[in-house]
């Protein structure tokens, strides 16, 4: 049995993760820790996997304390930058268990995002322009999301291993309208009651376009992808740090 603590239990989103870990099978919830919360209560000899689904303010300072804890994580908490990451490597580098801690970061957990993001990466360097819109319910704390900026870095990527420049664009007054601008690709939010998370991304030639979307319609669709993180986590993922669902899936 693989032993499931969540922290940000009563959330959103870790409710659901609890959920799903008392539903599926060969796992056992160890702990549900909320906010206010000692996380010290985790411990490797109570849990194999933490999964930590909280709020980007608090998120980093969590898995650290899990890391120095030696207990390894799932994180679904968005929010990350590369600043942030590089913590994470240095706190598993000075950790009880350097060689072989684990902790993985999911910019999303839903397979249809997943496969809009890969598939984006794919068709980028086909297309002269690209923007990417992001749409959630008001009640995201951060802006863009963590999936669209994660769409946004591997755009960028495939556009510069094609040698493409910049995505045209000659506005010349822009008062915020035009999104924010994430390694060079355009990135629009939109928050709004009556939706949960969805992400267009949009490509342009003369004459044609292209638009991949992914919709989830319900948290629900995000607990398989979870539930695989942690079979991989406390299987045969890698050491060290892994960021994406991408890297557990055969694409």
């Amino acid at each position: 049995m693989i032993r499931v603590s969540v922290v940000g239990a009563k959330g959103r989103m870790g409710s659901h993760v609890v959920e799903a870990v008392n539903g599926a099978d060969g796992m056992q919830l160890a702990l549900a820790l909320d906010a206010g919360d000692d996380l010290a209560a985790i411990t490797p000899d109570n849990t194999d996997v933490v999964v930590e689904f909280t709020v980007p303010s608090v998120s980093l300072k969590n898995v650290l304390a899990l890391v120095a804890q030696g207990v390894d994580v799932v994180v679904g908490t968005t929010g990350w930058t590369e600043e942030k990451l590089a913590e994470v490597r240095e706190a598993i580098a000075a950790g009880p268990r350097p060689d072989t801690q684990k902790v993985f970061i999911a910019p999303n957990f839903a397979i249809s995002a997943v496969l809009a993001d890969h598939f984006a990466a794919q068709a980028a360097k086909y297309f002269e322009s690209a923007e990417i819109i992001e749409l959630h319910h008001p009640n995201k704390v951060d802006a863009p999301s963590g999936t669209a900026i994660h769409t946004a870095a591997g755009i960028a990527a495939a556009r510069r291993a094609a040698g493409l420049g910049p995505v045209p664009d000659t506005t010349e007054t822009d008062g915020g309208s035009r999104g924010q601008v994430v390694d060079g690709i355009h990135v629009h939010a939109v928050r709004l009651r009556g939706l949960n998370a969805h992400e267009e991304v949009l490509f342009g030639n003369a004459g044609e376009q292209l638009v991949i979307r992914a919709d989830s319609f319900d948290r629900g669709s995000f607990m398989p992808g979870v539930i695989l993180a942690v079979r991989k986590v406390a299987g045969d993922a890698p050491a060290g740090l892994t960021v994406g669902l991408d890297n557990f899936l055969d694409l």
